[in-house]
């Protein structure tokens, strides 16, 4: 049985799922910022851009644990 677009969205649990995008959102912005901003990183800073983009919520977790270097 096919849904409409309409049932679907309906059918989905945005209760959870809104908190989860609004978290995942300020995450990618912050890290892209701080990315843009900071002149080094541990490895390679194209590697932590591709990494923030495309691993979703654990990319920028992941870049602000182990990317970012903190001299100073």
């Amino acid at each position: 049985m096919e849904q409409t677009f309409t049932e679907v969205i309906s059918s989905i649990p945005w209760g959870i799922v809104a908190p989860l995008l609004v978290i995942q959102g300020i995450l990618l912005i912050v890290a892209l910022v701080d990315w843009f901003r900071i002149e080094s990183t541990n490895g390679p800073k194209w590697v932590w851009l591709i990494i923030i983009l495309f691993f979703n919520i654990p990319g920028p977790i992941l870049y602000f644990l182990i990317g970012r270097r903190n001299d100073g």
